[in-house]
């Protein structure tokens, strides 16, 4: 049974609401449909009336795919719907007062990490992503997200995987475009063979990959896949968390540039390979905390090998964040945690006497339960810049600054 809804709003997902709570993928607000009740949501059967930010979307896929939410909506109320997402996050935890600046975004064409699925069906290879909120796996020929390079990849890959993947098997696939090649690491549930090693390893040669892992082990590699931060070259492990953009690593290093600005001592947590801590070094004495001891170890040779004046830990600040007392020798701590915040460090920060603390985030919704954290432990937040480089997808990047009261 169908009935008729007008979207009224969008809900922090991006699915467009009703004013009974319907939620709808896929709709703009001033939305009229006709939508079929399944449960909360609400599947659109005919767009009967389009709202005013309603626009054709990019990509084929789109609808189906579940990499993007956001495509049928124009840029701009996009990227507004964004920045709003950022304030109403903080003013859910109370705190208000704050300007948001104006978000900066990314164009696209310019993801250059995608984890794909490929499962082997009959004589041919599906790859792409899952739709949403299921495990059906949407083949896709294009994808307008991706740099040039791995979006090129998507058509070779699939005749290479037909000669190893057995009927239904699933490989997941983790592609990062790298300053120096694309890094292709394989997983996928078999005993290790010499057969199968033979055959990834002919995989990336023909494909031209950097370098091409199997569940943990370099297969091949005919240049190590690396990323420059300046004057500075990390040899990345496999894997490796970047940025989703270089352009946006660039915005967020010159802002936090900006701000780290007449610190001389650093500390920077969850430093990842050192897209801050080797930002920062030129001049300065960084302190860089991560739990992926691989990561450190790359950012550290890099650090030794620029000569830079750096210090480098490998700790799970979830379990056993930097003390009060540890922290007590820096001028500002740059902070940029996973989706889940950083709780157990913020408690400690908003007890120290840092006088100024960066915190990058990839979830408003951790981000402002941390600011309320260090907020009530005497800090203020001084600047909030938001950043989309998870493009048309409900994911939104945030820089903020807070300072010693």
């Amino acid at each position: 049974m169908s009935e008729i809804v007008e979207i009224l709003r969008l809900g922090h997902a991006g699915d467009g609401v009703t004013a009974d709570g319907l939620f709808v993928p896929h709709t703009v607000p001033g939305d009229v449909l006709r939508v079929a009740r399944e449960g909360a949501r609400g599947r659109v059967l005919e767009i009967i009336t389009p709202g005013p930010s309603r626009i054709a979307p990019a990509c084929a896929h789109f609808g189906r795919c579940g990499g993007c939410a956001l495509q049928m909506m124009a840029r701009e109320p996009y990227l507004a719907w964004k920045r709003e997402q950022v304030a109403a996050a903080l003013m859910q935890r109370g705190i208000t007062g704050v300007p948001v600046e104006e978000i900066r975004a990314v164009p696209p064409g310019t993801r250059r990490r995608a984890m794909f699925k490929a499962r082997a069906s009959g004589k041919a290879v599906s790859l792409g992503f899952y739709e949403p909120d299921s495990r059906n796996l949407v083949d896709i020929g294009q994808c307008p997200v991706l740099v040039p390079a791995l979006a090129g990849l998507i058509a070779p890959l699939k005749a290479q995987l037909a000669g190893i993947l057995r009927p239904s098997e699933t490989a997941e696939l983790h592609a990062t475009a790298t300053d120096t090649g694309i890094d292709l690491s394989v997983k996928l549930t078999r005993a290790r063979a010499p057969d199968l090693l033979m055959r990834l390893s002919k995989i990336a040669a023909g494909l031209k990959l950097a370098r091409l892992s199997w569940n943990g082990e370099t297969v091949a590699m005919e240049r190590v896949p690396a990323l420059h931060i300046g004057r500075f070259t990390v040899a990345l492990p496999p894997e490796s968390f970047l940025q989703p953009t270089v352009e946006g690593e660039r915005i967020l290093q010159e802002l936090v540039r900006e701000e780290a600005a007449g610190s001389p001592r650093l500390a920077d947590l969850f430093s990842g390979c050192g897209t801050f801590a080797l930002a920062l070094s030129d001049g300065r004495s960084v302190h860089a905390v991560d739990s992926a001891g691989a990561q450190i170890d790359a950012l550290e040779a890099a650090a030794k090998a620029g000569r830079a004046k750096l210090t480098a830990e490998t700790r799970d600040l979830f379990r056993r964040p930097l003390l009060a007392s540890e922290l007590a020798g820096f001028d500002c701590v740059v902070i940029d945690p996973p989706r889940p915040g950083a709780q157990g460090q913020a408690q400690v920060l908003a007890r120290s006497a840092v006088p100024k603390l960066i915190y990058v985030s990839c979830n408003p919704a951790s981000f402002a339960r941390d600011a309320r954290i260090l907020c009530d432990g005497g800090y203020r937040l001084a600047r909030v810049v938001p950043l989309d480089q998870f493009l048309w997808s409900a994911h939104i990047e945030l820089f903020a600054v807070f300072v010693r009261s």
